[in-house]
């Protein structure tokens, strides 16, 4: 069996308008959200979806997380990944992703949109040998740990009633664990943790994300807020270019300190590591792919560090992805969700992928599990791909 194709879609697809009700710097297709952060955003849910069809006829999806400008990652796919996999047997997986990589380390692409569409080839090679053998990923990825995947839903916002509100409205979907993305000084951050944690009671686990808007200093004062309300981890306070700064946070804290959702490599992590930079890991599956995502994980588990797998801005096939890859990672801890956001991303698929009470049962279906509809695909890439 060889590959025989490889072709990428950039997706574009509508989210409400809710969201474009925020002030904002244009920047053509995308923005920046001043009510955020100074991050770009695009008003629409993107992402690159790789396909990959072997000469049997076997088709593997992946995805390559794009939350902007996903035409540059499905480009790198065409340009530069389907030379290097044409006619290689997706079997040799790990050796596909380390020649890839080698391919540009010289040119001192080790890390952004070359590594994000090796992540999104990476997991649809997974895919078709899953459905080559008959089984479902994470049987062949390293073995079930568990029967089902523990989630917790993002939610946000300013007001400390109405964030509270949205709190009580996803326990009663079922989930045990929330992650509240709150981007205020620390004194409006704490008044929203103590209105949450009033409202869902001392049992519902508790996270914050600050989204990097924290200083070193104003870090080490919330995350003293939040361990008088027993939140779990104080997610992203600094910008991760600062690897002293967080290793000064995490000293100072007895709350964990999560981070990781930027970095796509073992070799970007290791100084964190060595450095007891943070407690809890948050790679992305869809920028690390299936293989470094194991590789990462299996470092993080050398240093006793568990891991909380990031989803973000990530579409439908990321979060397959995600479920596989948590239930072979003896390590994992819980993985994140974007609860209204799920029926959108899934307009690709021939069925509905949802979770359960806060929690994805571990399937038995072969590859990812899942079955993308190329008809709703080939609508929802836009022009350019």
């Amino acid at each position: 069996m060889k590959i025989a194709d490889v072709r990428a879609f950039p997706l574009r697809i509508s989210k409400s308008e809710e969201a474009s009700q925020t002030p904002t710097i244009d920047a053509g297709d995308y923005h920046v959200d001043h009510s955020r952060s100074i991050t770009i955003y695009s008003p629409h849910h993107e992402t690159t979806v790789v396909r990959i069809e072997t000469d049997n006829g076997i088709v593997g999806w992946g995805e390559a997380q794009s939350p902007v400008s996903p035409n540059t990652t499905a480009t790198i796919v065409r340009e530069l990944v389907r030379p290097l996999v044409m006619g290689r047997d997706p079997f040799d997986i790990e050796a596909i992703w380390t020649c890839n990589y080698d391919a540009m380390r010289e040119r001192g692409h080790l890390t952004g949109f070359y590594i994000d569409a090796l992540a999104g080839t990476d997991i649809a090679l997974w895919d078709i040998v899953g459905k080559a053998i008959g089984k479902p990923v994470h049987k062949i990825a390293g073995g079930r740990y568990r029967e089902k995947i523990l989630l917790y839903a993002g939610i946000g916002g300013t007001d400390p009633v109405k964030v509270a509100d949205a709190a009580e409205e996803h326990v009663g979907y079922g989930y045990k664990a929330l992650k509240l993305h709150l981007l205020s000084d620390v004194e409006s951050v704490a008044e929203i943790c103590r209105a949450v944690r009033q409202r869902v009671g001392p049992d519902i686990m508790l996270m914050v994300d600050t989204h990097m808007r924290q200083t070193v200093a104003s870090s080490i004062r919330l995350g003293r807020e939040l361990e008088k309300l027993s939140f779990t981890w104080l997610e992203a306070p600094i910008i991760p270019d600062d690897i002293p700064g967080q290793a000064e946070i995490t000293r100072a804290l007895d709350m964990a300190v999560a981070i990781g959702e930027w970095t796509r490599t073992r070799y970007e992590m290791r100084e964190q590591f060595e450095r007891r930079a943070y407690d809890i890991l948050m790679h992305d599956i869809a920028r690390t792919g299936i293989t470094e995502g194991h590789r990462i994980a299996t470092l993080a588990d050398t240093y006793n560090i568990p891991v909380a797998p990031h989803i973000g801005g990530g579409g439908i096939l990321s979060v397959a992805a995600t479920v596989e890859w948590s239930a072979s990672c003896p390590n994992f801890m819980i993985m994140e969700h974007s609860h209204h956001a799920n029926a959108m991303k899934s307009r690709i698929l021939k069925e509905p992928y949802e979770p359960e009470n806060g929690y994805y049962k571990v399937a038995d279906r072969p590859g990812l599990g899942v079955e993308v509809d190329e008809a709703a695909l080939e609508m929802y890439a836009f022009p350019g791909g």
